[in-house]
């Protein structure tokens, strides 16, 4: 049975309670029971992991290559624009991952429009709330 992960980096433990009008008002716990169902249906595994720590994101990222993971799906949080050693860990690994954002982050802040991941992801996700999650749990079991 192909596996894939689910990681979420920091402050989307928050999901339902912050700024809703930008996050949506589903929880991650919400999201994640969702997509497991999704990948049953599918006759897949989804594991699930949330931190707002980055080296418990990179020590996930790395034990993924043991547990023969087909794909990532990853919404690294603000990690997105500062954390090359989340980067540098996915490079390692050699695992494909499509990246994931809840909101546009082209159309917010300038900072948020660096993205760390996007140019080695199979593909972004960027702005259509937790609908993305579906979208690149449907299109890893398809394509991988």
């Amino acid at each position: 049975m192909k596996s894939f992960l689910l990681l979420n980096g920091p402050n989307l433990n928050l999901l339902g309670k912050r700024e809703t009008e930008i996050y949506g008002e589903s929880s991650l716990e919400e999201i994640e029971t969702n997509l497991v169902e999704i990948a049953k249906e599918n006759k897949v595994t989804l594991h699930t992991f949330q931190s707002n720590a980055e080296h418990e994101l990179v020590n996930r990222i790395q034990s993924g290559k043991e547990e023969d993971i087909a794909c990532i799906l990853f919404n690294p949080g603000a990690f997105t624009h500062t954390s090359v050693a989340l980067r540098d860990a996915i490079l390692g690994v050699d695992i494909p991952f499509i990246e994931i954002h809840i909101s546009n982050i082209f159309n917010r802040e300038a900072f948020r429009e660096k993205s760390y991941f996007s140019d080695i992801a199979v593909g972004i996700i960027s702005g259509f709330g937790e609908k993305g999650y579906k979208a690149a749990l449907e299109m890893a079991i398809e394509k991988f």
